[in-house]
């Protein structure tokens, strides 16, 4: 069973949605976990990969996703 390593946090669920298409593009298998309080609309949204995608995916976060 793979381990699953956080690789983005943000609090807009649209700039997750970018993250994981974009990783899911180049042949990753990208998840995101809602991790906001439903009650309060505090918390974040993370980006997880399999440990064995994480250098990958962080390459490709670096390199071809902005939020300009």
């Amino acid at each position: 069973m793979a381990s699953w390593q956080s690789i983005f946090k943000t609090d807009k669920l649209y700039r997750a949605e970018i993250v994981k298409d974009c990783l899911s593009d180049q042949s990753l298998q990208p998840i995101i976990v809602d991790k906001k309080d439903s009650a309060y609309q505090f918390g974040y949204y993370e980006v997880m990969v399999t440990s064995d995608e994480v250098l990958k995916a962080i390459k490709i976060i670096e390199n071809e996703i902005t939020f300009g």
